[in-house]
This record gives C-alpha cells, sequence and structure tokens, in this order.
C-alpha cells in the first residue's frame, strides 16, 4: 500500500481490522456453540495459518524476514498464546456482551500499565474519555449480561494478559527496530509449538471431539475460514498498534464492541433496550472525544516542528 498516503493506509488497516474481528468473534462463537470444536486446537489452527500467510507474504516479497534471537520473542509469544487462549475461554464461556465488556476494560489496564511500567503520561483530558467508555460499556451490558464464577476468571485473565500482550507489542517492535510482520513471524511458530505440547493435556487429539475427529467437511472448512480470519486480525493488530499506539487500537476496539452489538440486534434479533442505546450512545461519545484530543496533540506536534529553524 506504498501509493496510498499515511492516512489512507492507517483507515484501510483500521477498516480491515473491523470486518475481521467482528467476524471472527461471530464465527467462533458459532464453532463453540455449535459443533463444540477444542478451544485450543482451534487456537492452534489460527496460529499456524497466520505463520503459513506470513511465510506465503514474505515469499511474494512483502516483507524481508528478520534475524532475531529467540529469547527476544519468547516473552511476547508466550503472551500471545494468553492473549489467544483466554479471550477465546471467555467468548466460550460467556455471551458476547460478557466477552465485549471484558475486552472493553483493556484500556484502563493498558494506562495503569504504561504510566507504572513505562513512565508514560497521558493528559488529564485523555483520561477523562476513559470514563464514559467504561461508564457506557457498564450501562450496555448491565442488563442482560449474566457472569459465571468461570467466565469471571477467564475475563480477568484476559484482559490482564491481553494488555501486557498489546504493550508489549508496540514496546519490541521499536525495540528490536521489526515492524509487524516481521516479528509475527517469529512469534506465531513459537506460540504454535508451545500449544502443540500442552494441547494433549487439556483436550482430546483423535476422537469425538478431538482435532483430528471425524468432523464434517463444512466444519473442516468453517475451521480454516476462522484461521484466515484469525491471521488478517492478528497482522492488523500489530500493523495498527505499531503505526499508533496500544491505547489508540483499544478506543477502536470499543467502536467495534458498538458494531458487534448492533450486529447481535439485527442478525440474531437480540433485544436491544433503552439502557443498552444509551450505553452505546456514551461509548461512542467517548470515542469520539478520545479520537479530537488525539488529533488535536498531533497538529499541535506538527506546528512545533513546522516553526523550528
Amino acid at each position: 500500500m506504498g501509493w496510498m498516503p499515511e492516512q489512507g493506509r492507517l483507515a484501510a488497516g483500521l477498516l480491515v481490522n473491523l470486518a475481521a474481528s467482528i467476524c471472527i468473534v461471530f464465527l467462533n462463537k458459532w464453532l463453540y456453540v455449535r459443533l463444540g470444536f477444542p478451544n485450543l486446537s482451534l487456537t492452534l489452527v489460527h496460529f499456524a495459518i497466520t505463520w503459513l500467510g506470513l511465510y506465503l507474504c514474505q515469499a511474494l516479497g512483502a516483507f524481508s524476514p528478520k534475524s532475531l534471537q529467540p529469547s527476544q520473542v519468547l516473552p511476547l509469544a508466550l503472551s500471545f498464546c494468553g492473549f489467544v487462549v483466554f479471550t477465546n475461554l471467555s467468548l466460550q464461556s460467556n455471551t458476547i456482551g460478557t466477552y465485549q465488556l471484558a475486552k472493553a476494560m483493556t484500556t484502563p489496564v493498558i494506562v495503569v500499565i504504561q504510566s507504572l511500567a513505562y513512565g508514560k503520561t497521558f493528559p488529564l483530558r485523555i483520561k477523562l474519555t476513559l470514563v464514559p467508555i467504561t461508564l457506557g460499556v457498564f450501562l450496555n451490558s448491565y442488563y442482560d449480561v449474566k457472569f459465571s464464577a468461570l467466565g469471571i476468571v477467564f475475563a480477568t485473565l484476559g484482559v490482564l494478559v491481553t494488555s501486557i500482550y498489546q504493550v508489549w507489542v508496540g514496546a519490541k517492535q521499536h525495540e528490536l527496530q521489526v515492524n509487524s510482520m516481521q516479528l509475527l513471524y517469529y512469534q506465531a511458530p513459537m506460540s504454535s509449538a508451545m500449544l502443540l505440547f500442552i494441547i494433549p493435556f487439556f483436550e482430546p487429539v483423535f476422537g469425538e471431539g478431538g482435532i483430528f475427529g471425524p468432523w464434517t467437511l463444512s466444519a473442516v472448512i468453517m475451521v480454516l475460514l476462522s484461521g484466515v480470519i484469525a491471521f488478517m486480525v492478528n497482522l492488523s493488530i500489530y500493523w495498527i498498534i505499531g503505526n499508533t499506539s496500544p491505547v489508540t487500537y483499544n478506543m477502536f476496539g470499543h467502536f467495534k464492541f458498538c458494531i458487534t452489538l448492533l450486529g447481535g440486534c439485527l442478525l440474531f434479533k437480540d433485544p436491544l433496550s433503552v439502557n443498552q442505546g444509551l450505553g452505546i450512545l456514551c461509548t461512542l461519545l467517548g470515542i469520539l472525544a478520545y479520537t479530537h484530543f488525539k488529533l488535536s496533540e498531533q497538529e499541535n506536534s506538527n506546528s512545533k516542528l513546522a516553526q523550528r529553524p
């Protein structure tokens, strides 16, 4: 996309992530509920297809692999496993509303991590935008979301690991001087190897309910399609965070939250109460406020650079 202006590339990346992220939620939920496909095994399929997709990308000249030490990528690969596994377990154990509610809590956690661990400061007005975001998400889900004890555990672990993972993605890209494809190219096979080792301890491998069980052709096609969409999600996450920030990516994630709820209402006839509508509006207002403040900061920075002799 070198022929596109910077704003156009960012918009294209956000749109790809939006479409893929919404599709993967509904498709994975369908695989878990309707087919009973095992969670860790599906995650392994996602990782394997992601690595295959990156291998094809580098073979076509989309990027050049950079030599990295395994120890440099290991923490990210571990957190990647936890990020995908726990969020998928949350989706499997909870309703879509609960799943999205937990993901919305990632933004405040990222702000805390970057403030405490990296000494990064956020303007008060940026921090205040988290209030309507969080309030809107809770208001949206308050009346129809039912937490289970197991769901709370998975959702909480998912938020913590996802927050750490997303902060590390941005930090590692700058630390190692690699782009999203170069980093994911090494991370995906490492994460796959980790899952290959632990899957036999938690899920059947052969027979009924196993990854090599007697699945129908349509089920296999849906699983592979899920893997392709997961590749698009993973790649766009890396690209967006590497070109913006973890907080920006999560603010965009809240917008996807609203779209997913509306999609559930339209496609699956989920009831949408007045309180849920107010929650969606509140969340969108928070996103718009955040976007306005970030654009103002960028304009001020560009103005100061332009004024320098």
